[in-house]
């Protein structure tokens, strides 16, 4: 695979690039997916670590960008199928720090949004190791905007809620449906694509029109993205038709309307073809 180049990082005045000190914890985002949707700290990160533990959705491409001489240590945690403990990747993340190695967590988009990176850097400070958090763009956001979707936008939606699709035990998580389906015009759903059924009967029994207008984006911002475009009432039947797998954001709400006009992504691949 072919390494980015060994260039160093552009200057920019004022904002020097932080040291990646020896025995310290960075845990960074690395975005959606798609490479260039990585930030400037991030690939300062891979070019200093002495280590990557990255979850099993990182992008190989990604990680291709780290030191050549760096370790690479998978600790990723997918539905239904045998992943890492939490609490042994925030041992694992200690260990290697008091090692004296420079230790990258690389967690798909946002350390903290559905990243559990508030756990590991409470367990880092718990245990006295330095560490430094560097968001990254979330798939709420990022996904939504490659399959055509503004999270936001004037006249539709002043008010936007991500939630995820299960809780720690795996099960649909205890919302107040009735609330959440009043606050907010438009919904975002992370992992939920395994408990689609349930929260989707939950959210028209708390009031949201059975025809209201929904968008399963899987594999967001990847070359393999496919987006599946259905109604409330529909969308659990016909994303099992369709073959929908995981990873996938489901969005919910008006906004999926504005696709059928801003679908660039399918506009420059026609284009490309």
């Amino acid at each position: 695979m072919t390494r980015f180049p060994e260039k160093e990082l552009p200057e920019i005045e004022g904002a020097p690039w932080p040291e990646f000190r020896p025995g310290s914890v960075w845990l960074v985002g690395a975005g959606p997916g798609d490479p260039g949707l990585l930030t400037l700290h991030a690939l300062n990160a891979l070019r200093q670590a002495d280590v990557v533990v990255h979850d099993a959705l990182v992008d190989p491409r990604i990680l291709a960008l780290r030191r050549p001489d760096a370790e690479s240590v998978e600790a990723g945690k997918r539905g239904g199928r045998p992943s890492a403990k939490q609490a042994d990747i925030s041992l694992k993340l200690i260990e290697l720090a008091r090692r004296g190695l420079r230790v990258l967590r690389l967690k798909g988009g946002d350390p903290f949004v559905f990243g559990r990176g508030g756990e590991e850097a409470l367990a880092l400070a718990a245990a006295g190791i330095p560490f430094r958090v560097t968001p990254g763009i979330t798939a709420g956001v990022a996904g939504l905007a490659y399959a055509g979707i503004p999270a936001t936008h004037r006249g539709i939606n002043a008010s936007l809620a991500f939630f995820t699709g299960h809780d720690q035990s795996g099960e649909t998580p205890a919302i107040d449906w009735a609330a959440l389906s009043r606050g907010a015009p438009m919904l975002v759903i992370y992992m939920g694509l395994g408990h689609l059924p349930e929260i989707s009967a939950a959210l028209i029994a708390a009031g949201r029109p059975p025809e209201e207008l929904v968008a399963i984006v899987s594999n967001a911002t990847l070359p393999g993205q496919r987006v599946l475009e259905t109604t409330l009432a529909r969308a659990a039947e016909e994303a099992a038709q369709a073959g929908i797998e995981p990873p996938a954001l489901i969005c919910v709400g008006p906004g999926v309307a504005l696709r059928r006009l801003l679908a660039w992504r399918e506009e420059e691949s026609g284009a490309a073809s």
